[in-house]
């Protein structure tokens, strides 16, 4: 991309603050949603209630499935700012908008300048990233912690780095390892470890390997991520079996967790993700894996690559591939997982589109802009979907925003082609990349139309001032996430276990294991709420004395009739 054009400071700036208002400014828009927002909020709001933060509990029962630094940093946010719904959110969010600083500065350091301002452009604008980085999900805060551990990495072994300044970028290593571990487990580990392997076999460079400063490093390490480990494990001695055994070789290795997804399912989400910059994406991966000599209009877009020298470009792309082949061949896969490799691969893109023909960008800008008139023509098809979880009435109005988000996205590649034909092509990308940041935008704040279906707020709304504290409450057949959120209180469990089995099976008097035990109960309490699909609601309706104080379509809420 020749430099062509020239984009002032000030204005720079003034859309630095603009994203920086967007990215924070939407968090409290939205419910928070089941069943992983509902998870992440409750678990620290019960550890702000009991003080314990040393045992995570999920409706008051032992929730051993992930380690807790998120729920640690939520707490915390609870604690200054109270229970509001964009709290669980901050740490994704933050997390999300400093990896996207991070990636700039890696890319300047290694790149220079204008690969920097690019590789900042596609990962704030990639979808992917913008969606998980709103979304109060474990992923986000994972993510950036490996890439500071790879940052890390690519700094202390770069060819034009001080050697003082190696250590000092390894022990940042080893202290984001740590990190990456208290986020999401033993991975913060294989990962980056699998990685380094599979570099040095490729590329027979070595000297990483000197430099780890083991002998400072590990024991850093070990500092941060161990005392938790310790002293939940003597808190609560079935906690190394079920966490390290069950959550890890079960999970990678067996249908455990029952998902079922194929080998190929991560392609698409990479795809869709990475819109609009899927291609250049695609392009400066595979250039970068295969690397070869070749130039295009005098632009270099593949690099050569010498045996026994560090390559970080090299590094990127088989981190990108080892992260992606590993959650590819894991038994257990959720669309967020592979978030590691977005930073990465928008480095690669970012440094790819610093240098490539006015020619080659048009093609890559078309190909975003044809998939944006493609989503505006298809999507009045779309508001006749019906959804299980949703009312139809309500998906038309959520086509709506969609479309508005379309058409704004169409809207900026036009410009963005235009400006390329006018030699302007730094100002082609910032103008597609805000106008799809703003388009992603639109397209989540108006789930919310969708997402009521999904939260327990409404519902919660309504009955929280009946619901005293001491007044027993029922979630028969069903676990609503968000519903002891907003309650502000647990409920007990009815012939339902799923996630919370573990936890059960740890305190199982905290539970109910049959719709008999609960008829039971009923009538010997004086004061009840129960929630329940409509289905059961039908079944239990000529059992017990019921009457419905909320309901929505496939929620209902009961209370004892006094």
């Amino acid at each position: 991309m020749p430099d062509r054009d020239n984009i002032s400071r000030g204005l720079l700036v003034l859309l630095f603050v603009c994203f920086t208002a967007v990215w924070f400014g939407t968090l409290d828009y939205r419910k928070l949603i089941g069943p992983d927002e509902g998870r992440y909020a409750e678990i620290p709001r019960e550890m702000v209630a009991s003080g314990d933060w040393t045992t995570p509990r999920l409706n008051n029962l032992k929730y051993f499935e992930k380690p807790p630094l998120q729920y640690w940093a939520t707490a915390a946010a609870f604690e200054v700012f109270g229970e509001h719904d964009w709290v669980p959110r901050l740490w994704p969010a933050l997390t999300g908008y400093l990896s996207i600083l991070l990636a700039g500065f890696a890319a300047l350091r290694l790149f220079g300048g204008r690969s920097a301002l690019l590789s900042m452009l596609v990962l704030g604008s990639a979808f992917w990233h913008n969606l998980i980085g709103h979304i109060a999900t474990l992923d986000m805060g994972t993510s950036f912690f490996l890439q500071l551990a790879l940052t890390g990495v690519l700094f202390a072994n770069a060819q034009d780095t001080q050697e003082n300044r190696r250590r000092p970028w390894m022990l940042v290593t080893w202290a984001a390892l740590a990190l990456a571990m208290l986020s999401k487990g033993l991975i913060g580990l294989v990962l980056p470890g699998a990685t380094l392997v599979a570099y040095s076999l490729i590329t027979r460079d070595w000297k990483p390997w000197r430099r780890l400063e083991i002998l400072r490093g590990l024991p850093l390490f070990l500092v941060i991520a161990v005392p938790w480990f310790v002293s939940v494990s003597l808190a609560n001695p079935e906690f190394p079996r079920f966490f390290f055994w069950h959550e890890h070789v079960e999970r990678f290795l067996t249908k455990v967790h029952r998902r079922y997804q194929p080998d190929w399912y991560f392609i698409p989400i990479l795809l869709i993700g990475f819109l609009p910059w899927s291609l250049a994406v695609v392009q400066s991966w595979f250039a970068n894996l295969f690397g070869r000599p070749g130039r295009e209009d005098g632009s270099r877009i593949f690099h050569s690559f010498q045996p026994g020298n560090f390559q970080p470009r090299r590094l990127l792309a088989l981190w990108s591939l080892v992260i992606f082949a590993f959650f590819s061949l894991s038994s257990s896969k959720l669309p967020s997982y592979i978030l590691p490799i977005f930073p990465a691969l928008a480095i690669l893109a970012g440094d790819t589109l610093a240098n490539i023909s006015r020619r080659a960008l048009l093609l890559h800008l078309l190909v975003a802009t044809a998939l944006a008139a493609a989503a505006l023509a298809l999507l009045p098809q779309a508001a006749h979907l019906n959804t299980v979880n949703a009312p139809a009435d309500l998906v038309p109005r959520y086509v709506r925003w969609l479309t508005v988000a379309a058409a704004l996205w169409l809207a900026a590649g036009v410009a963005a082609l235009w400006q390329t034909l006018r030699h302007r092509p730094l100002g082609a990308v910032l103008t597609l990349a805000m106008g799809t940041f703003l388009s992603g935008n639109i397209a989540l704040l108006g789930h919310d139309i969708l997402g009521r279906s999904y939260s327990a707020y409404d519902l919660a709304k309504d009955i929280r001032p009946l619901v005293q504290a001491e007044t027993p409450f029922y979630s028969v057949g069903m676990y609503e996430q968000t519903l002891p959120y907003y309650l502000d209180r647990f409920v007990t469990l009815v012939d339902f276990k799923d996630e919370l089995a573990f936890g059960i099976g740890q305190e199982p008097d905290k539970w109910l294991p049959s719709q008999e035990a609960f008829i039971a109960r009923w009538k010997q309490d004086r004061d009840a709420f129960a929630v329940m699909e409509p289905g059961t609601y039908e079944q239990l309706q000529g059992k017990l004395p019921m009457a419905v104080v909320a309901r929505d379509h496939d929620r209902v809420i009961v209370r004892k009739p006094q």
